[in-house]
């Protein structure tokens, strides 16, 4: 299967909101957030992908077909050093459990060298069992896990827990 990962543009911005707007609904179940008076989620830091450094919006596309997004950046889930953050990822249902997810994670973490932090919510058993099996693999084991950690809660008052690591940096 070809698998992309490619760089959203900004006249594209508005596919990639429709994507967030699924990914915040399936979302909502875990911070048990309402839609606003238009009937969307929103996502208050889309347009700053295009205006701030170090914002990388991604599309995940398998036979050229959309099959998710990936949101990386520099702002830490908590108050330790990290060059990027996994902040937002989502595979659409049919590209679940077919290896894509995992080889996004992969691409992205090879792209992006150096210290990093992912945040899980741990109601998402899914989620949970997705990213501890990417990086442990990834790592080869050598990460850190932070679980329940108060500078990371979300919406609904739940702790979220953090996963921190080094990629492999090119000499």
């Amino acid at each position: 299967m070809n698998i992309t990962i490619d760089l959203v543009r900004k006249d594209e911005k508005e596919i990639l909101r429709n994507l967030l707007e699924k990914y915040l609904y399936e979302f909502s179940q875990y911070e048990k957030t309402d839609v606003n008076s238009l009937g969307l989620y929103g996502y208050n830091y889309l347009d700053h992908y295009w205006t701030e450094d170090r914002r990388y919006p991604c599309f995940i596309k398998a036979e050229n077909k959309l099959a998710g997004f990936a949101m990386v950046n520099d702002y830490p889930e908590v108050k330790i050093k990290a060059d990027y953050t996994m902040s937002e990822f989502f595979i659409l249902f049919k590209y679940r459990n077919s290896g894509i997810g995992k080889y996004a994670a992969d691409y992205l973490f090879d792209k992006y060298k150096g210290k990093w932090q992912l945040k899980y919510h741990p109601k998402n058993t899914v989620s949970e069992k997705f990213w501890l099996h990417v990086v442990d693999d990834y790592t080869r084991g050598k990460y850190e896990l932070l679980k329940d950690n108060p500078q990371a809660a979300y919406a609904d008052g739940t702790l979220g827990n953090i996963l921190i690591f080094d990629t492999p940096y090119i000499s």
